[in-house]
């Protein structure tokens, strides 16, 4: 996939217009076009599209869903966490808090290695502050630092026996 930065430039390329030009006829600074061609700063799909426009091109942007690969643990973990965040309410969280606090301990004392210590710190700091949003948002999240966070889960022993057991009959389904 192109950056920003080379399909402002393919297109200043098949339109023969120089950094000079794109200037006079955006109204945007010649060094700003420079950076953004040399990737020092990055463009949004705003100003790539108004810029293109310049040159008599609009940027088209395809979004589309798709399903991440994920390892069978991964998925099992997303699975586990996304039914529990269905449980997550203020009301509960403020009940499960004692087992969090706990069970934060529990894993901090076990962990090894960066990545998992800044994971708990993570979880700490949205435990402490009741960002219920943010809990969610990792507990449901299939973006890399979600799915690493969730290997040191604060919410082990949480989901009620019926919901856990569902959930690994899905999963056995699944596969």
């Amino acid at each position: 996939m192109s950056t920003r930065g080379e399909i402002l430039r393919q297109v200043m390329s098949e339109t023969g217009t120089t950094q000079t030009m794109l200037s006079r006829i955006s109204g945007i600074h010649q060094p700003s076009i420079s950076q953004f061609l040399s990737g020092k700063v990055e463009l949004s799909d705003e100003q790539l599209d108004r810029l293109l426009s310049c040159m008599g091109h609009r940027l088209e942007v395809v979004r589309r869903p798709i399903v991440p690969e994920l390892t069978r643990s991964e998925r099992r973990s997303w699975l586990l966490h996304r039914r529990l965040s269905t449980l997550l309410t203020k009301d509960s969280f403020n009940d499960w808090l004692p087992k969090l606090t706990s069970n934060l301990k529990r894993v901090r004392s076990g962990v090894q290695g960066k990545t998992h210590v800044d994971n708990v710190d993570r979880w700490e700091s949205l435990i402490r502050s009741r960002d219920l949003t943010g809990l969610r948002r990792v507990m449901t999240g299939l973006d890399r630092t979600s799915i690493e966070m969730r290997e040191v889960t604060p919410f082990t022993g949480l989901l009620p026996d019926s919901d856990r057991l569902e959930v690994l009959q899905e999963l056995r389904q699944a596969s």
